[in-house]
C-alpha cells in the first residue's frame, strides 16, 4: 500500500488535468475581506467539498458566522493526519499593476525560461492546498485508498483575520483531532531546496504613553526645568537593550532554548549570505545579539522592537514645544516557552521603574499575544516528511520563520497537536501583491512530494 511508484506515475501523466483543476479554483474570486465576495467564498468552498466527495471523502461545507469551512474525512490505516489550507485570497488592489486579469490564471515564462502560474491565489494558498488534494487523487486512482487516515480542513477567512477559526476548532475539536497536523502554507529555502519549518516566533505587542507636564509648553520658557516626555520615553526604550544587543527585561530569557547541533549544522549548510541579506535592504552590520548568526537572530532568538514613536509637533515648519506626552508602539517576538503575559508585565515594570515621580504612564492596545511554536527536529512525523522530500528533491532544509502562522498556534492550543509545516512557495511569489505567481516546478514537484509524504506517514505504523 505504501509503494508510491504508481501514484507518482499517475501524478506525472495527469499534470495538465491537475493544472486545469487549479485554474478552475483560481477563477473563483474568493476575497474574504470584502463582503461583496461572500457568495464567491461559498462557491469556492462548494467546489472543493464536491471534489473531495468525488474522491471518496466524507466532505461537507460547514457554515460559520463568517465564511464557511470545508471539512472532509477519509479512513485509512496508520497515523491520522489533519491537513490545513485556506481557499480565500487577498484583494487584488492596485488592479492597474496587474499585467492581466488576476482571476484569469495563465502559465507564463520567467526571464530564466522557467514556467510559472500567474494569478491571485496561485501561491497563497490555492496552489499549495491543491498539491495535497492532487496527491490524494493520485493515490485513490491507483491504489483505491490512502496510505493513512486523512482529515482535511480548508478555511475561508485566513486572509481576513480568521475570526471564525478558533470557535470552530473548539466546537469541532473531537472531530478534528488527529495524531498531528500538516500545513502547506510556508516557503522553500530556494528553488531547489524544500523547507521544513520547525519554529515560529510568537508575539506580544501594545502601546505605551508617558505623560509629563499638564500641557504642551514653550521650550524657551520651560526648557531645562520641565521634563520632556519624548526624551524620557526615548531613554526608557533605549534601556531595553544592552551594548551586546541583549534585551534587559527581568526574566526575559527564561524559557529561551539553544538550538540543537543538528539544527545549527543544517542552517550552516544552507550557505546563507548574511552580507547579501542585509545589503539588499541597505544595511551592513547585524544589530541583534552579539555572537549569534543572522539566521539565529531572525529564526530562533527573541526580540524587542519599537514599531512607532511620536509626540509633540510633527507638522510642516517648526514649533518649539515641550510636549505633554509621548507615545510608542512596542512588540516582542517570542521563542521557546516565553510567556506573552510575563513578558509584557516585565516591560511594564521596566517602564515604571524608570519613571520620575511627577510623570505617569498608561498602557493600551495590547492583544492577547501568542506563544512561539516549535517542532522537535527529531520527531517521527518530521523525519518521515523529510525522508520523502529528500527522495523527491535530493535534499531538504530545516528552517525557521521569524513571524507566526496563527493557525499553528490555534491547532496546538485547542487540539493539542503538533504541526509539520512544509510548503513549496518562494519568497518572490508576490504573495499579497500584484502578479502573484507560483512556479510550475513548485506545483508539479509539490504534488509528487505529498504522494511520497503520505507513503512515508503510512509506513510509520509499520516501523
Amino acid at each position: 500500500m505504501t509503494d508510491s511508484a504508481t501514484a507518482l506515475d499517475f501524478a506525472e501523466r495527469h499534470i495538465d488535468d491537475s493544472l486545469e483543476r487549479l485554474f478552475a479554483l483560481m477563477r473563483v474570486p474568493s476575497i474574504s475581506t470584502d463582503p461583496a465576495y461572500a457568495e464567491q467564498c461559498q462557491r469556492a468552498a462548494r467546489l472543493l467539498a464536491d471534489e473531495l466527495a468525488s474522491l471518496g471523502f466524507d466532505a461537507r461545507v460547514a457554515q460559520t458566522p463568517g465564511h464557511p469551512m470545508v471539512v472532509a474525512h477519509h479512513d485509512g490505516d496508520g497515523p491520522h493526519v489533519l491537513f490545513y489550507g485556506h481557499y480565500d485570497v487577498q484583494p487584488v488592489d492596485p488592479l492597474e499593476l496587474w499585467k492581466r486579469d488576476p482571476f484569469d490564471p495563465v502559465i507564463e515564462a520567467r526571464a530564466d525560461g522557467a514556467k510559472q502560474i500567474v494569478g491571485r491565489g496561485a501561491s497563497d494558498d490555492k496552489g499549495q492546498l491543491r498539491t495535497f488534494v492532487e496527491a490524494c487523487r493520485a493515490w485513490k486512482e491507483t491504489a483505491g485508498a490512502l496510505p493513512c487516515k486523512v482529515t482535511i480542513l480548508f478555511e475561508g477567512e485566513e486572509e481576513s483575520g480568521s475570526t471564525s477559526l478558533e470557535p470552530f476548532l473548539h466546537q469541532h475539536a473531537e472531530e478534528l483531532k488527529a495524531d498531528f497536523a500538516l500545513i502547506c502554507d510556508t516557503l522553500m529555502w530556494d528553488t531547489e531546496t524544500p523547507g521544513l519549518t520547525i519554529g515560529l516566533r510568537g508575539m506580544v505587542a501594545g502601546q505605551v504613553t508617558v505623560r509629563g507636564p499638564s500641557r504642551d509648553l514653550h521650550s524657551g520658557l520651560y526648557g531645562g526645568a520641565a521634563r520632556n516626555p519624548i526624551q524620557l520615553l526615548s531613554t526608557i526604550l533605549a534601556d531595553l537593550k544592552d551594548a551586546d544587543g541583549r534585551v534587559t527585561l527581568s526574566g526575559f530569557y527564561d524559557g529561551v532554548p539553544e538550538i540543537s547541533d543538528t539544527v545549527r549544522k543544517s542552517w550552516y549548510a544552507l550557505g546563507f549570505d548574511e552580507k547579501a541579506f542585509l545589503g539588499e535592504i541597505g544595511l551592513r552590520v547585524p544589530a541583534g545579539e552579539e555572537g549569534r548568526s543572522v539566521l539565529e537572530q531572525i529564526w530562533a532568538r527573541p526580540t524587542a522592537e519599537v514599531n512607532g514613536i511620536w509626540g509633540g509637533y510633527t507638522g510642516e515648519g517648526f514649533k518649539t514645544v515641550i510636549p505633554a506626552e509621548a507615545h510608542a508602539k512596542i512588540s516582542f517576538r517570542l521563542v521557546g516557552t516565553q510567556d506573552p503575559d510575563r513578558i509584557w508585565a516585565a516591560f511594564e515594570e521596566h517602564v515604571r521603574a524608570r519613571l520620575p515621580a511627577d510623570c505617569t504612564v498608561a498602557f493600551a492596545g495590547r492583544g492577547p499575544g501568542s506563544p512561539a511554536v516549535s517542532v522537535a527536529s527529531d520527531s517521527g512525523p518530521l523525519a518521515a516528511t523529510r525522508a520523502a522530500l529528500d527522495a523527491e528533491w535530493g535534499k531538504s532544509a530545516l528552517i525557521g520563520c521569524g513571524g507566526g502562522i496563527p493557525v499553528v498556534t490555534s491547532i496546538s492550543k485547542i487540539l493539542g497537536m503538533d504541526t509539520v509545516m512544509v510548503g513549496f512557495a518562494l519568497p518572490d511569489d508576490n504573495i499579497h501583491s500584484p502578479n502573484e505567481k507560483y512556479d510550475l516546478k513548485s506545483f508539479h514537484k509539490g504534488i509528487r512530494s505529498w504522494v511520497r509524504i503520505l507513503a512515508e506517514i503510512g509506513a510509520m505504523a509499520k516501523a
